[in-house]
């Protein structure tokens, strides 16, 4: 049986001593060769870093497990982790390990009094979950690569007043191409995301046909995501690329369709729809129902019947 561990690092030189590495020269940024990490075979890893980790990793002799879904990192393979994320490591070998790649340590406090220490919550990628990776294909590898070793060559000369905002920009750089690499993602990735869609449907269709809506009311998108598998902001940006609504508005389309349906095909009056749908309120459902259609459920019931 593996010999499960929980490890938490508040700080970047912990990490850098757990790993055996040497004493970090900054202390709240930090990049490290992979080539260099030691791991131990057979073993599971579950870790909590309290700071930012970016990390590239490609051409293990290994698989590797993230979350619910195991990689073999034949090609360059970004993830990206927020702090205080729980990362489960699975080594699924006991060959040698090899590995290459690099791993880019922010702590918060290094981004204090910086715009970016605001934008950076604005990524939803760092939100994902570690086994929603970013794929790369020789060329974008280059590009990332390369912004990360001028944030190795800044850090590694002489600090002065300069080095915090020229770091940071290189910083603001990688997430901006990261940004629009996991776009191209979602775009070539489209049977994937279209499965993704497939199966939403289904849920919703599942949700709206039976009385859960009555009892508990519509779901959340947390709801809808873990039934998927996957983040809900992972779901809202793959949906928004593929059909240019987000998870919410996928969930409202649906209780709005299946209001309209009730509306023209029953005599049910407009509170047992709304009971019936999850609204523990009826002026709640009309509101609703107005904003997304412009009408209310009376008028587009009489509007309906009008023209039968």
């Amino acid at each position: 049986m593996a010999n499960t561990q929980l490890h938490r690092f508040k700080t970047i030189s912990e990490f850098h001593q757990y790993r055996h590495l040497p004493k970090p020269e900054h202390p709240l940024i930090s990049v490290i060769d992979l080539e260099t990490v030691k791991h131990s075979p057979g073993n599971e890893i579950n870790m909590i870093k309290d700071f930012y980790t970016i990390s590239l990793k490609k051409k293990m002799n290994y698989k590797v497990k993230y979350g619910q879904q195991s990689y073999d990192f034949d090609e360059g393979v970004m993830f990206f982790m927020s702090p205080g994320q729980l990362l489960k490591l699975e080594m699924e070998t006991d060959a040698l390990i090899n590995q290459s790649g690099w791993m880019l340590l922010i702590h918060p406090d290094f981004l204090w009094n910086t715009p970016l220490a605001k934008t950076i919550k604005q990524y939803d990628f760092f939100s994902y979950s570690v086994h929603e990776a970013l794929f790369l294909s020789d060329k974008e590898e280059g590009v990332v690569t390369g912004i990360v070793e001028n944030i190795t060559q800044e850090y590694h000369a002489n600090i002065d007043a300069f080095s915090q905002d020229i770091i940071i920009r290189q910083i603001e750089l990688l997430l901006s191409y990261s940004k629009r690499f996991y776009h191209r993602q979602f775009l070539t990735r489209k049977k994937a995301t279209h499965q993704l869609l497939d199966r939403l449907e289904d849920i919703l269709a599942n949700y709206f046909k039976s009385d859960i809506l009555a009892k508990n009311g519509l779901p959340t998108v947390a709801q809808i995501a873990e039934e998927l598998n996957v983040s809900s902001n992972y779901l809202g940006s793959s949906l928004k690329v593929l059909t240019g609504l987000n998870a919410q508005q996928h969930i409202h389309q649906k209780l709005i369709e299946t209001a309209k349906e009730k509306l023209s095909t029953t005599t049910l009056s407009v509170s047992e729809i709304a009971y019936e749908l999850g609204f523990e309120h009826p002026q709640s459902f009309s509101k609703l129902f107005k904003n997304k259609t412009s009408v209310s459920p009376l008028e587009f019931r009489a509007s309906f019947h009008s023209f039968n």
